[in-house]
């Protein structure tokens, strides 16, 4: 389906930059990065990132070339078949050609690789590590526009933070995600007495100290029979009932928790941690309704199984809509558009782009809506990337090879501090 809304806001322009050239490869070596020079040679670079074999990234193959018009690179974090390409941190430009490669030390990956803002200054933020998806370990990195990092974020209380997600907020703190194991009783919903799960938990953390300034359990919040996730036949087999995969801050400053075994959404007060409300699932406040063109899924829901909830205004939110957990809701994933009425409390499905090759991607992937509203979208698991325009035309899509991915992909402006790209 590709019925299109009208509802997305304009975003401020910025300045196109040129392209930078070979003499700033330089600084990118000391920061452990192959530029575009150099990538993809199979080269040894040296640095921290040296012990990765390969070194370089995988090529990126444009399907249907476009969608340009000056809103910036494209920023992916390529991950898989890691005894042909290295995983790592990577900016390509709309030709599919390498800018910059960061790559990571063999054995972990790079995930949520984009530009974003700190202290007023553009940066490059990503999470680097083990586990994604499961129990994951790792550390937040933020490197500044010479390419070189000036902070580090890590869980607190114990907690290792997780890479599904890494937020700098306006007021320059951390939002960041992390997993724990624990022992419940689910005798309530027909389960054992001691049951192994895994909780969500949400942070805000301070960058510079590192100070947990807010904290969130989903346990504390969310009852297990919630869940779409089915019990494990092992009470001693971790049951990831909630799989907390993304917090956004929502247009009023309270966060958006995605839950992708619940189905949900949750708008949570960031002062007291309370649920204002809820968004799909088994306990949804509002009523899904689909606006004339579009489709709920098998299930009469608007999405399922999904990623990445953003605020683009209005009352009115984008979500990556997987639709497959392995079992299709749907037969392909989209990324989709949904439109609240909090008086009436009803939930619109307002718009979707399907994903173009008619696939159905079982984890993973992000919607995106860029300064000009566009859409741009990471189909997670699948090797694909693309763009479409407001009224849901493909602008661009492009293909990695078998057996690689991105966890998420972004188009954004980078300018560099040389001036020169």
């Amino acid at each position: 389906m590709h019925s299109r809304s009208s509802v997305r806001g304009s975003h401020p322009a910025r300045p196109r930059r040129t392209r930078r050239p070979l003499r700033a490869a330089a600084a990118a070596l000391l920061a452990g990065a192959i530029p575009a020079a150099l990538a993809g040679t199979g080269l040894a670079v040296a640095g921290p990132a040296a012990a990765a074999t390969p070194t370089g990234p995988p090529p990126v193959t444009v399907l249907t070339a476009g969608a340009d018009h000056g809103q910036g690179d494209i920023f992916i974090s390529p991950f898989g078949d890691t005894s042909s390409y290295a995983n790592g941190a990577e900016i390509i430009n709309n030709a599919g050609h390498v800018v910059w490669f960061h790559p990571v030390p063999a054995g972990q990956e790079a995930a949520d690789f984009r530009t974003q803002t700190y202290r007023g200054h553009p940066v490059l933020t990503w999470w680097q590590g083990t586990g994604l998806g499961g129990q994951s370990s790792g550390t937040d990195y933020i490197y500044n526009d010479h390419y070189r990092q000036i902070a580090t974020v890590q869980a607190g209380n114990g907690y290792s933070a997780d890479g599904h997600e890494f937020l700098i907020t306006p007021w320059n703190t951390a939002l960041i995600l992390a997993y724990t194991t624990t022992t419940a009783n689910l005798t309530s919903i027909g389960g054992p007495p001691d049951q192994e799960v895994i909780d969500g938990i949400v942070q805000e953390v301070d960058i510079r100290t590192g100070r947990v300034l807010f904290q969130w359990n989903s346990a504390d919040h969310v009852p297990y029979s919630q869940s779409q996730q089915p019990l494990p036949a092992s009470a001693s087999t971790p049951w990831d009932w909630f799989h907390v995969n993304a917090v956004h801050l929502d247009t009023d400053g309270n966060l958006l928790i995605d839950a992708r075994d619940t189905w949900t959404t949750y708008k949570v007060s960031l002062r007291t941690g309370k649920i204002l409300w809820q968004l799909g699932g088994k306990d949804s406040s509002f009523a899904i309704k689909a606006a004339p063109g579009q489709v709920l899924d098998s299930a009469g829901d608007a999405f399922a199984w999904q990623h990445d909830p953003e605020a683009v205004g209005h009352d009115t939110y984008t979500f990556f809509d997987n639709e497959s957990s392995g079992t299709p809701e749907l037969p392909y994933s989209r990324a989709i558009t949904v439109r609240l009425n909090e008086h009436a409390r009803t939930a619109t499905l307002v718009a979707s782009d399907d994903q173009p090759e008619g696939l159905s991607a079982a984890s993973q992937g992000n919607v995106q809506t860029t300064r000009n509203r566009d859409l741009f979208v990471g189909w997670g698991i699948l090797p694909y990337i693309s763009e479409f325009s407001p009224s849901g035309q493909l602008l661009f899509n492009a293909e990695f090879p078998a057996g690689v991915n991105t966890y998420r992909a972004y188009r954004l402006p980078w300018p560099p501090a040389d001036g020169r790209h």
